[in-house]
């Protein structure tokens, strides 16, 4: 099992590779990467059953043992996030084969998404920070390239914005590897828990503060979200959709690894992010209902929803982290269906502005459905899965008796049912005011091509999953959450049972 877990990584690397030489043929890059995808799907899914039936399954490259050699590996979490990566990642490609925009247009769009795709799947599977800041660098090298794809002004512009925070971010990040390994003589995440122990407490809280930081940048966090607003709408359609339902939660991802495995619980942090939570929250909700845009809508709640996640992970409890997991599961997957159905929309009408949008009930009725589906997930509606995630984090909230920010979180999701009802009022349900920018596609039977509905519908019926599977996924993201606040369990499997952490001296033995 353990040889299955490089292969997330290598395989797309290959793919792209592959698709490059395949540039003049561009019916060949599609099968390249629609079946290379799907071979990632069905690996990961072979992975997350692996790891819940039988632990953490890891793979050291060339046989060298941690923490010398490059350690990889798989735990519940990981394979949790591989699967639901990687089945965003199919969907959103044939949705852009059929879109027939930049994917059409561009050779290299194939090879960088590709790339893309395994540097995600990278940072889901490195064991050690300094990987996780070569998976980063590729999926931003990728993310750099298809962001500006089109090479409108206006893309160019938020491009540059999302390309200069990026490397800030980086350059803080290799900054604090350098600080980290410059006191610890490492920098595996397993052996760091350890040495860590020896590090004082004011050293450990700065490091602590610093990775947060660097991964709040790349998540999406108050204060550190101003860039994402004007980035994400920008980039074309399939490129949105998968930057604004994967890429912010692989930041949520790096911060729960790093904060739980090798900072432990400690009060003052989970105060610091419960605080950040509703912060993040508040503001993406109230910045969403301030737009006309129904992209700009559904990029400030990104920031909203990415609150809910923190105030899973800062309540330190399983109950806590297990509905964080179960949120990413579920917020993933509605947020790049409605990112894919803001690009029907656009295709359709001619425009993302609510005021030259509407109608699209009668006159693309498919559309509107693929729409009410996520929306009324992410709104918190009985019974889709967003009502699911956050009866969960309340739940979790109100038994660590942190009312305020329960509080937030349910008024955050009326605000949200609010913003859901004015795209549905204004581009679904009521007459345009404005002629579209535009020139409307009157696409008939179904008001798309088949194949940018049937990746949105495949999402909008995985969003329905999520709901009717809840009891067993849910399961799954607790028995995650319990090896995330035991970090005892993945030291001893990346380096083995030798390897424990006494807390009482804080000193390996």
């Amino acid at each position: 099992m353990s040889a299955l877990v490089p292969l997330p990584v290598i395989v797309p690397l290959l793919a792209a590779a592959l698709s490059v030489l395949l540039g003049r043929y561009r019916a060949l890059q599609r099968v390249v990467s629609i079946v290379a995808l799907t071979g990632v799907f069905g690996v990961s899914i072979a992975l997350l059953i692996g790891a819940d039936d039988d632990g953490i399954i890891v793979h050291r490259a060339g046989g060298w043992d941690a923490p010398l050699g490059i350690t990889l590996a798989v735990d519940r979490l990981a394979g949790l996030m591989l699967v639901v990566s990687s089945f965003v990642l199919l969907a959103v490609v044939i949705f852009a084969i059929g879109q027939a925009g930049e994917e059409q247009r561009r050779v290299g769009f194939h090879p960088l998404y590709l790339v893309l795709a395994a540097g995600v799947a990278a940072s889901f599977v490195t064991a050690d920070l300094f990987n996780l800041f070569v998976a980063f660098e590729m999926m931003l090298a990728a993310s750099y390239v298809l962001i500006t794809l089109g090479g409108r002004p206006d893309q160019v512009r938020s491009g540059m914005t999302y390309v200069v925070i990026s490397l800030v971010a980086s350059t803080l990040f290799i900054t604090v590897l350098a600080l980290l390994y410059a006191s610890t003589g490492t920098i595996n995440m397993a052996d760091l828990a350890v040495r860590l122990e020896d590090v004082p407490e004011g050293v450990r809280a700065m490091f602590a503060i610093a990775m947060l930081v660097v991964f709040g940048i790349k998540a999406g966090l108050f204060p550190l979200f101003f860039w994402l607003p004007d980035s994400y709408p920008t980039a074309p359609g399939p490129v949105t959709a998968i930057f604004a339902g994967l890429l912010t939660k692989v930041g949520v991802y790096a911060i729960m690894r790093s904060q739980t495995l090798l900072f432990g619980t400690p009060d003052w942090m989970g105060t610091t992010l419960l605080v950040v939570a509703v912060l993040t929250m508040v503001v993406g909700v109230l910045g969403a209902i301030a737009q006309d845009d129904m992209k700009r809508i559904l990029a400030f709640h990104i920031i909203s929803q990415i609150g809910y996640m923190i105030f899973g992970l800062g309540l330190f409890t399983v109950a806590g982290v297990a509905g964080a997991v179960f949120y990413i599961v579920h917020h993933i997957i509605v947020k790049t269906a409605l990112f894919l159905v803001a690009g029907l929309v656009s295709r359709r009408a001619g425009s993302n502005r609510l005021s030259e949008v509407g109608g699209l009930v009668r006159s693309a009725p498919v559309i509107a459905v693929l729409f009410a589906v996520p929306a009324l997930s992410l709104a918190g509606l009985p019974p889709f899965s967003g009502f699911l995630a956050k009866f969960a984090l309340a739940d979790a909230g109100i038994a660590s008796s942190e009312w305020i920010v329960v509080g937030a979180s349910l008024a955050v999701g009326l605000c949200t049912l609010y913003s859901m009802t004015k795209i549905w009022a204004g581009a679904f349900w009521g007459e345009a005011e404005e002629a579209p920018v535009r020139e409307p596609k009157n696409d008939r039977r179904f008001g798309a091509p088949a194949l940018m509905i049937l990746p949105t519908a495949a999402l909008a019926l995985g969003s329905i999953g999520v709901s009717v599977f809840a009891g067993p996924l849910y399961d799954v993201a607790e028995r995650a959450a319990a090896d995330l606040l035991d970090e005892q369990v993945y030291i001893d499997a990346v380096l083995g049972d030798d390897a424990t952490i006494d807390v009482a001296e804080g000193t390996q033995p």
